[in-house]
């Protein structure tokens, strides 16, 4: 057997270059590169051995370790999951700085290579500087953290190793139902430590994707509870955008007249004028989506996970006989309050269900009833996203001025706040795949990072992020890296002065209002984001309206430049037109009586949750 001797760092490097992917029909490579802050725990090892890849593995300088694994973990997603991005970190903060993406990308089952740095395995100059020390377990380190939010978790104390850890985790990684975060730390020391590792093990690899194909039995029941269906609904989830199954959605919604409602990750999965769109379901849904999710009788839930945003904390189904079925690779997802699973790809379920309903079709008069609701949910979208002249202008009204400036093919990206809640009701995707929004983990800081991790994965599209200015103040270190690495995105930051969305469920609690808009913290700070997003070398201005926002952001389409437009924005308006409950626990006991009113509402709307059928 042929050999070749490498360090640990170097047979990783070497391993991840092999690696590829199919996409639109040929090889390419599986990982788009790695993000890389250096630090005394990997510059001397896998820094040394990234320098040696750049050709075939380039490594990309972030300001930020937890961003620029969320830069990772966006590029995956706008990736259907096809390729993925690894990241580099040294011991101590820089490792433990992940921890929030791995959640993320945890929680919305997207790969994400996560390689810290960790303590000297020979433990000889223990403590190493950064090192955690656990005065009862001399195996803990810091990375340990990472295992309840790792799909895969191993720790590497010898060269060898590799030859199992690699092949393990990038079989998670590249699995449908397993897919997730892998950390694999990497012991300083082992990284710089030679071994004699056989040449086949670098052997290029192509990774196909996996399409499970449906269990006859449980097909046969599916298909058998829709036919019997008089009011079915289809909800669409990211799965569907991940197994790149938004034809076979259309397809079995328009042949078989199923109206498709969409959760944050499933939006636009089909075009938002689409005859069967009934638009965002749930919380913050829209009310011709919710309307037929409380009459549905048999429910088609397709990749999704059915958080209770998308279920209004299990409140909004109220059909007293409905059906649910679970479309998804993932028996745990499938199964939830006891639906009928189909465990199946998403792309083939949806097709071989199709062919299995042969000519059926839901009743003429279930489409008109939802047709009717559709017609007046845009009329009442349409005048919330209408311009005025309004000194301090709503969400709305300001996601209106990006709609009419921006192209159809543009991506909107956005996180967490009030902005996914309104984006997720009003946006307008023009076309398929278009909404890439992070709401499974909901996480502040994640917009412009994964505005980033977008722009790496389509270079050829523009990339508008919408931002908070709780958001923005978070982490906001990756304009300067879209600056140094040509990635141009069109930033749109919405100044409410605080943290808006909190400040508006703490009083619909009936709490008082404190420590969520910074004029209820004592003297607010001047921040002037304009100057600051022009310190990090952007161009930026600071416009007063809708019709200064539209005119900015045409503006910054044709720069040659990341562009952020400051607009100041009221902090208390949102969209009263759809939406649902949502369980928020209430006090049961307070001295203020609008808890007490909250309370009592809280308890009622309890009521209609349907848990355990």
């Amino acid at each position: 057997m042929s050999t070749i001797r490498l360090t640990m760092a170097q047979a990783l490097v070497r391993y991840l270059a092999a690696q590829r992917t199919e996409c639109e029909g040929r090889p390419v490579a599986l990982f788009g590169g790695v993000w890389a802050i250096f630090g005394h725990g990997n510059v001397a090892g896998i820094g040394e051995a990234l320098g040696a890849h750049q050709a075939e593995l380039p490594t990309y300088r972030a300001h930020n370790e937890q961003a620029m694994a969320l830069a990772a973990i966006a590029y995956a997603k706008a990736m259907h999951r096809r390729r993925m991005m690894a990241c580099t970190t040294s011991i101590g903060p820089g490792a433990t700085n992940m921890i929030t993406a791995a959640a993320v990308a945890h929680v919305d089952r997207l790969p994400v290579l996560l390689l810290p740095g960790d303590v000297f395995a020979s433990r000889r100059p223990d403590p190493v500087l950064q090192q955690v020390e656990s005065f009862g377990d001399g195996t803990v380190s810091a990375n340990d953290c990472f295992r309840p939010v790792s799909r895969y978790f191993d720790r590497i104390t010898r060269p060898e190793q590799l030859l199992t850890a690699l092949p393990r985790a990038l079989s998670v990684l590249t699995d449908p139902a397993e897919c997730g975060p892998v950390t694999l730390a990497l012991c300083q020391d082992v990284q710089a430590e030679a071994f004699d590792y056989p040449e086949h093990f670098f052997a290029d690899r192509v990774w196909h994707v996996r399409r499970q194909r449906p269990d006859e039995v449980e097909l046969a029941a599916a298909a058998r509870v829709l036919r019997d269906a008089k009011a079915p609904l289809i909800i669409a989830g990211g799965g569907v955008h991940y197994s790149e199954a938004t034809e076979a959605l259309d397809r079995i919604a328009t042949t078989h007249g199923i109206p498709v409602a969409e959760t944050q990750a499933g939006k636009s999965a089909l075009r938002h004028d689409h005859a069967f769109n009934l638009g965002a379901i749930g919380v913050t849904g829209t009310s011709a989506a919710n309307a037929a999710a409380q009459s549905a009788d048999v429910i088609l839930a397709v990749g999704t996970r059915l958080q209770d945003f998308t279920t209004g904390s299990w409140a909004l189904f109220r059909h007293p006989e409905r059906r649910m079925i679970g479309l998804n690779v993932q028996v745990f997802d499938a199964t939830k309050h006891h639906m009928m699973p189909l465990i199946a790809d998403a792309r083939v379920g949806l097709a071989e269900l199709g062919a299995a309903l042969a000519t059926w079709r839901a009743p003429d008069a279930w489409r008109a009833v939802f047709s009717e609701n559709v017609t007046g949910w845009r009329v009442a979208a349409a005048a919330v996203t209408a311009p005025t002249n309004t000194a301090l202008p709503s969400d709305a009204q300001v996601i209106g001025a990006v709609q009419r400036a921006i192209p159809d093919d543009a991506v909107v990206v956005c996180a967490a706040g009030g902005l996914p809640g309104e984006l997720h009701k009003l946006w307008s995707a023009r076309q398929v795949g278009t909404y890439h929004l992070e709401y499974g983990y909901s996480c502040m800081g994640y917009e412009i990072a994964g505005g980033l991790g977008v722009k790496m994965a389509r270079p050829e599209r523009e990339v508008i992020v919408l931002v908070g200015d709780g958001s923005y103040l978070m982490l906001n270190s990756e304009i300067a890296t879209s600056v140094m690495l040509g990635l141009k995105l069109t930033m749109v930051v919405l100044d409410n002065g605080g943290f808006g969305c909190i400040d508006r469920l703490q009083r619909a609690t009936g709490g008082q209002a404190f420590n969520n808009l910074l004029a209820d913290c004592g003297a607010p700070p001047a921040v002037d984001f304009r100057a600051h997003a022009a310190s990090l070398g952007a161009m930026a201005e600071q416009v007063d309206g809708v019709a200064e926002l539209e005119a900015a952001i045409r503006r910054a389409l044709q720069a040659d430049r990341t562009s952020v437009v400051v607009i100041r924005t009221d902090p208390h308006i949102s969209t009263a037109a759809g939406g649902h409950w949502w369980e928020v626990g209430v006090p049961e006991v307070s001295g203020r009586s609008q808890v007490n009113a909250a309370r009592a509402d809280y308890e009622t709307q309890r009521m209609a949750q349907r848990l355990g059928d």
